[in-house]
């Protein structure tokens, strides 16, 4: 069960300007969006926040809202996506893409409806390892476009696909169970030269 956040209505008008705009379109690196044939509609807005490299020592890592993503629906499936981005004069239309994410994305988001449980549905960002997770937040009353945070115990995390190697793709783990291994490849490597640790 998903209960979404709202997304800001700047960030939707932004999207659907662009979607309204043959330029935008036509300029995206998206044959299936520019193939579409019939309405197109953006849907099933997330907040995508980024997992910072490090946290606090004891602590786990914080997160920050990086933007908005938009499933781009046409007919019965997402067929891409937009994102946008918090600019100076406030939210803003991004890019469109397409790809492995966005199949993958609707895939979590529909397994997830199918939990007993209800949770606020967000993405959170891994860029270092090139991983993507749909973070499913246990406290669905929760401010999902919120400052700074960090996944709390009672929340899911599911992999999308491609996920990294060693790592299962629509799987929902406990944070407690996959943070630990997210940091640990986060972490630097050991300095050349220094001694190991005894």
């Amino acid at each position: 069960m998903l209960r979404p956040s709202p997304a800001p209505a700047p960030a939707l008008r932004s999207v659907l300007a662009a979607l309204g705009s043959p330029t935008a379109v036509r300029e995206a690196r998206t044959p299936a969006l520019r193939a579409a044939q019939g309405p197109l509609s953006p849907e099933l807005p997330l907040p995508v926040h980024v997992l910072g490299v490090t946290g606090a020592p004891g602590q786990p890592p914080r997160t920050r809202l990086a933007g908005w993503r938009f499933l781009i629906r046409n007919g019965e499936r997402a067929i891409a996506a937009a994102d946008t981005m918090l600019t100076p004069d406030g939210w803003s239309f991004s890019h469109f893409f397409e790809g492995p994410y966005v199949t993958s994305t609707e895939r979590a988001l529909l397994q997830a409806e199918a939990l007993p449980v209800p949770y606020q549905p967000r993405l959170l960002s891994v860029p270092e390892l090139y991983m993507l997770t749909l973070w499913l937040h246990a406290e669905p009353e929760a401010d999902g476009a919120g400052a700074a945070t960090a996944p709390a115990a009672a929340d899911l995390l599911v992999p999308l696909a491609p996920a990294p190697p060693g790592i299962a793709a629509h799987r929902p783990y406990q944070v407690a169970d996959l943070l630990p291994v997210l940091s640990t490849r986060l972490a630097p490597p050991p300095l050349l030269g220094s001694a190991a640790p005894a």
